[in-house]
């Protein structure tokens, strides 16, 4: 899978936010369930944190706060159709 180390940010709904959806609903997903970052990172991302510990929770926070972002605003401009 392609991605960011941190996503956009912003208050605007972006392509990258509507191509990487499923992504988010796994992450919320694992963070509802109390899985450890380190195991959801590998198998989302495919980074091995004990390699780069740094960036692979860079890559987990960055995009899990974006998939909480989205569950507050970001849905209501995807209903809307508004992706820039």
């Amino acid at each position: 899978m392609d991605f960011l180390d941190q996503p956009p940010a912003g208050a605007a709904l972006t392509a990258y936010d509507e191509a990487h959806l499923k992504l988010y609903i796994r992450l919320l997903d694992a963070d509802a369930a109390g899985a450890d970052w380190r195991e959801v990172v590998e198998l989302l991302f495919g980074l091995d944190p004990s390699v780069d510990a740094d960036r692979a929770l860079q890559v987990y926070a960055s995009h899990l706060d974006r998939a909480k972002w989205m569950t507050e605003s970001g849905f209501c401009q995807l209903l809307q159709g508004r992706v820039h």
